[in-house]
């Protein structure tokens, strides 16, 4: 079990580019275990392969929460992620991320998402969902082309953000991170 050390905004390296992977590697199969290992120990919705400083275009989601399944479903991969559509209207609801640790924010997205992706067996796959799971998709999509929750806001909650990310990383950088949160968070 590898457990990855989690970018924090405003580390630039959440907004680099990230590149489609080619062949699904060893390597690849590696990042994608250490993504799911890293999600779980961290309590989280989902993850995506940049917030732990990999380029790869790759996320990862619970397959409980949000995916909506049982306590025996395996988390969801994907592999070259491609937002196909959104819709049924817009909804507001609190989101947080692991690059955020400690801010929750109301964030205005569509209900509904699709997206295609590849699996971990290179599998071409097509997952939508609304509520937590549209949501989640829209979430981690948005990791992989630089875009964040704090580019969601409006100008005071872009600040009050900055102000408490400035104090976390005052209270805790050279820390190892503190327990997980008790609810889990969209990444």
């Amino acid at each position: 079990m590898a457990v990855l050390d989690i970018v924090k905004y405003p580390d630039q390296r959440l907004r680099e580019t990230t590149f489609d992977v080619g062949e699904i590697t060893d390597d690849i199969r590696q990042l994608v275990r250490d993504l799911i290992d890293t999600m779980y120990s961290l309590n989280a919705a989902g993850i995506a392969a940049i917030q732990v400083g990999r380029l790869e275009r790759i996320f990862v989601l619970d397959g409980k929460v949000p995916a909506g399944g049982d306590d025996n479903s395996p988390p969801l991969v994907f592999i070259n992620p491609e937002l196909v559509e959104t819709g049924k209207g817009l909804a507001v609801a609190e989101e947080g991320c692991l690059s955020f640790p400690g801010v929750y924010v109301e964030i205005k997205r569509p209900r509904w998402a699709k997206v295609r992706a590849r699996d971990l067996e290179g599998n071409v796959v097509e997952v939508d969902g609304d509520g937590l799971l549209g949501r989640a998709l829209q979430h981690e999509h948005d990791h992989l082309t630089g875009k964040l929750m704090i580019d969601l806001v409006g100008t005071i909650k872009k600040e009050v953000i900055k102000r408490k990310m400035k104090r976390w990383h005052a209270e805790h950088d050279g820390e190892k991170p503190a327990a997980a949160p008790s609810l889990p968070e969209l990444v």
